[in-house]
């Protein structure tokens, strides 16, 4: 059964709860979790797994599938990194030098992807 959708509405009210600072835990994730949504829409396919832990986790961009064990292409990023380079507070290379972003495989780097537009 696929996630619920998260809908438009609720998707920014969680963003601009998390740009006001101290959201709570139940806003950072639909936050999160929106962002994904929105990355999946742009970006369809089952090369890259892009993680952010607790909250979620895809597969994003077309080209090889993975089906089995840790994939061969994978982005993890906290939540806060994800919400700043998904929305285009933070740069993807920034993030990445600073070590905020992990991205593993030659397919990793899904900065052509970002910011998105919510």
């Amino acid at each position: 059964m696929p996630p619920r959708r998260i809908e438009i509405g609720d998707g920014r009210a969680a963003l601009a709860a998390v740009a006001a600072g101290d959201a709570p835990r139940p806003a950072t994730a639909t936050a999160v979790r929106y962002l994904l949504q929105l990355l999946v829409e742009k970006a369809p396919g089952n090369s890259v797994e892009m993680r952010v832990p607790p909250f979620g986790a895809v597969q994003v961009m077309e080209g090889p599938r993975h089906t089995r064990g840790t994939p061969p292409n994978v982005v993890e990023t906290d939540a806060a990194t994800w919400i700043a380079v998904a929305t285009g507070q933070e740069h993807w290379a920034d993030a990445v030098t600073a070590g905020r972003i992990v991205a593993s495989g030659v397919r990793a780097d899904i900065s052509a992807l970002l910011p998105l537009r919510p």
